[in-house]
């Protein structure tokens, strides 16, 4: 049997954070570990109890959502981050997905999409709200028809790139590692090493770059 995905809830209102944690605990395959009230609490506890995703709500005190997330994501870059919100709004999305969250999931939606985002980003890829979604389709759209010359592209090995296509794609780490027949371990070394190379910390970031290596198309 595999092993419960460990989730750290970040949520400053108490009846929120209680009632996910209700819901979550009636789910087999996740686990709540933590709880933090404000984003300070989140990068403290993220650190002492290393989960496998935090859901981290934007507006809280002491340090917000967007200002923990890239802090957690800078110390442990093997813990997701899953943004639930309020907001769909571009001033909200686009700031969260640059600071390294890798989902974000409007707080309208129900158990089965919540949990359903902690599955996605723990296995490292993205999910989005589908008014989310056409924010960063979008971007990654706009991106692609400035015709920017991606120079970080052109440090990827041929093996890298196919790793790229496949992530940008949807492929999660096991799925790649059983098309291309190597371990899990080494294709999360892979990502990491791409990651480091075009400078960008979640899979829309990825995508992003794919597209405009031409190695997916900005319509997939």
């Amino acid at each position: 049997m595999t092993s419960p995905i460990r989730v750290l809830l970040a949520e400053d209102h108490t009846i929120v954070r209680e009632g996910l944690k209700a819901l979550l605990d009636g789910c087999e395959d996740v686990v709540v570990v933590a709880e933090a009230r404000n984003g300070q609490e989140a990068v403290e506890a993220a650190k002492e109890h290393r989960p496998d995703v935090v859901c981290m709500d934007l507006n809280m005190p002491v340090l917000n959502g967007m200002d923990a997330t890239k802090a957690i994501r800078d110390a442990l870059p093997d813990t997701h981050v899953l943004i639930l919100s309020m907001y769909s709004t571009e001033e909200h999305v686009r700031p969260a997905i640059r600071a390294g969250a890798e989902g974000y999931l409007l707080k309208g939606q129900g158990l089965s999409d919540l949990v359903a985002a902690i599955k996605a980003v723990a296995s490292g890829n993205a999910f989005f709200s589908p008014q989310v979604a056409k924010i960063v389709l979008d971007d990654s759209r706009r991106a692609a028809k400035t015709g920017v010359n991606d120079r970080a592209g052109t440090e990827l090995t041929p093996r890298e790139r196919q790793i790229l296509k496949l992530v940008a794609e949807g492929g999660s780490s096991p799925e790649i590692a059983r098309d291309l027949d190597l371990s899990v371990k080494t294709i999360e070394g892979h990502r990491g090493r791409i990651m480091s190379k075009l400078d960008t910390r979640n899979v829309a970031g990825l995508v992003r770059h794919a597209i405009r290596l031409g190695l997916v198309s900005a319509d997939m």
